[in-house]
């Protein structure tokens, strides 16, 4: 039974008391909060072998701009049941018109695995790299992996959504850990952090958008930027 339907049915027995002073549209609303487009579920995220094991010693870290690694593995991310990686085999172009290593169509491949035939790498200074999802889908949860075979921290990561292939109208931010706006693209709150098998799962909280662009510029191991994979879950868009 779905959230939506168990608010209908408590509607139905609620409504000899409305005296209560609740509304249908305020029952619904709550159900949207709750995840109305279904049963919620553990995102089925399948994750590639870890290439390094321990905690970094060597990099020094600031923990109000970097988070603190974690030895525990990421909890279960719940969205709604039935979504999908809708950004799997889907065609990316990047800002950087000549990759150093590399093909842009490894960022949505499917490999996520540290080997060096898995990944792209784009030359210096602020980069992105851009996914067309085909038409507009609605996104729970957006998964990077820009380089986990070892330990370092990338800068500038911005993450945003638009139906606007050129980005500039309608662009919605879901990452931002650019403190200092040196990437131009407005001051992040987010904090940097460590890369690892994981990838970083951000909540995109159902925004909506064809395209996806992930920014980075560089990182504490190299001044090139690295994309292994990226992952949209979400569902098409009514």
């Amino acid at each position: 039974m779905t959230v939506k339907t168990m608010i209908m049915n408590l509607w139905t027995v609620m409504t000899p008391h409305r005296s209560l002073g609740l509304s249908l549209g305020f029952l619904l609303a709550a159900g949207t909060a709750l995840g109305a487009d279904g049963e919620m579920a553990p995102l089925p995220l399948k994750l590639p072998i870890p290439a390094f094991m321990g905690t970094p010693t060597d990099i020094p870290m600031d923990p109000n701009l970097v988070e603190k690694p974690s030895d525990k593995p990421r909890p279960p991310f719940m969205a709604p049941k039935g979504v999908q990686n809708v950004a799997a085999k889907k065609k990316v172009i990047s800002s950087d018109k000549s990759p150093i290593t590399g093909s842009l169509e490894l960022v949505t491949d499917g490999d996520k695995e540290s080997n060096d035939n898995s990944f792209v790498e784009l030359h210096r200074k602020t980069q992105w790299v851009q996914i067309d999802l085909e038409k507009k889908h609605k996104l729970y949860a957006i998964v990077l992996w820009h380089a986990h075979n070892t330990f370092q921290v990338y800068h500038d990561v911005v993450v945003q959504v638009s139906d606007d292939p050129d980005f500039t109208q309608g662009v919605k931010t879901v990452y931002n850990n650019d403190q200092d706006n040196s990437s131009g693209l407005g001051i992040g709150t987010d904090k940097e952090y460590f890369e690892n098998y994981e990838g970083r799962l951000m909540d995109a909280k159902g925004v909506e958008g064809r395209y996806i662009r992930c920014y980075s510029k560089g990182s504490t191991y190299s001044a090139l930027n690295r994309y292994t994979e990226i992952e949209a879950w979400g569902i098409p868009a009514e």
